[in-house]
């Protein structure tokens, strides 16, 4: 048994993103078990590195010393299908796929195409493959991976007070303002405040759907909404431009608010002045905002892809199609034109946020995973 990894990521592993988030609490957690854990940084420029970057992620490996455990993101490993295979002999290298790279939203056939080609031989070549989700685990199957070398470890989610929201605020004094004291009919009763506070947190980018929430908002007959968006504007130039032409074009500017990339404390603010978690997206390895979002009692509508089913159900929240505007439209009518089964809603996400795993669980996993590889 070994209590020591090498972990390569690509770029800055502070970067607030889900799969960074999940990377950073993977590792707290692995030395909280007391692993040493010494994390490599690769070049930023994955999934498509530059020859420099590739150079110096196969300087990193060949580094690594005979034996090692190393564990590898997918968003580098699958464009190192050369290095990897060079070093797979030696070093005992495991996986870690939040979701495959050809699946990624808006970009080219011919570079999908290619990644496909490289991360199925980068896969072939490592001792064993962690995924995010049971879906990816299912995806990967076409990549040539079969179930004997996946392991599914799911992210954790903290324990975080149940969001207070709009209804709260607007509240008769006798209501507890304790989110936690508030019943579901109690819920149901309070005062409709003027707008529904809707929280999309997601970076800008075309995988997130950004541009089909506003077309839905644009065709729902409801008006009693605020939408905040919250996550990094910088990341896609044009995805940003389209957005906010569709919330100039519609007079959303008083409607819709864009908060940008936001550290944990801030958006936890957000989270508790939601009233309805809303995530359109159109693909995700797992979907941890939405774990976080139901761990602070919010109802959802988003869509089927990753875990986001499993994690919602039909109690918390309505979960439609990826892509399918009319459905998304009718959700987002459903849950704005109706205070009871937002309240409904609502307390079924207070139910389902006891089911939700930990990050000890998470890291407990994971070493198992690695304590595996070393053995092997």
């Amino acid at each position: 048994m070994t209590s020591a990894v090498h972990v390569l990521i690509p770029g800055d592993l502070e970067i607030r993103t889900g799969g960074y988030g999940y990377d950073r609490r993977i590792i707290a957690g692995l030395r909280n078990l007391g692993w040493r854990v010494d994390v490599r940084r690769l070049d930023d420029s994955f999934p498509t590195p530059t020859p420099a970057a590739r150079a110096h992620a196969a300087k990193v490996l060949a580094d690594i010393p005979d034996g090692a455990v190393v564990l590898v993101d997918g968003l580098a490993l699958g464009a190192l299908p050369a290095e990897v295979g060079h070093e797979a002999g030696r070093l005992k290298i495991v996986a870690l796929v939040h979701h495959p790279l050809a699946e990624e939203t808006g970009i080219d056939t011919a570079l999908a195409a290619e990644l496909r080609i490289s991360e199925t031989h980068a896969l072939a070549a490592v001792r064993a493959v962690v995924v995010t989700s049971r879906t990816t685990a299912v995806k990967l199957r076409e990549y040539g991976v079969t179930a004997d070398r996946i392991t599914v470890v799911e992210p954790g989610t903290d324990p975080a007070p149940l969001a207070r929201g709009s209804i709260i605020a607007n509240a008769p004094s006798a209501l507890s303002p304790e989110p936690s004291a508030l019943s579901p009919k109690l819920l149901a009763l309070s005062p409709e405040p003027a707008d529904v506070a809707l929280l999309c947190v997601a970076t800008l980018t075309p995988r997130k759907g950004y541009e089909l929430l506003m077309s839905a908002l644009a065709a729902t007959p409801a008006r009693n909404w605020h939408l905040t968006c919250a996550g990094s504007l910088e990341r896609d130039d044009q995805t940003v431009s389209r957005v906010r032409a569709q919330v100039r074009d519609n007079g959303f500017e008083d409607r819709v608010s864009f908060v940008g990339d936001l550290d944990a404390a801030a958006v936890a603010v957000q989270y508790d002045r939601a009233d309805v978690f809303v995530l359109p997206t159109l693909y995700e390895g797992y979907g941890m905002v939405v774990a976080e979002a139901l761990a602070r009692g919010l109802p959802i509508v988003s869509t089927a892809t990753g875990a986001i089913r499993d994690l919602v159900g039909t109690d918390a929240g309505i979960v439609v199609a990826p892509g399918d505007l009319p459905a998304f439209t009718e959700a987002l009518s459903r849950v704005l034109g109706d205070a009871d089964l937002r309240a409904r809603l609502a307390a079924g996400a207070r139910e389902t946020r006891q089911r939700l795993p930990t990050w000890d669980q998470s890291a407990a996993s994971m070493a198992r995973v690695l304590e595996a590889a070393a053995r092997a």
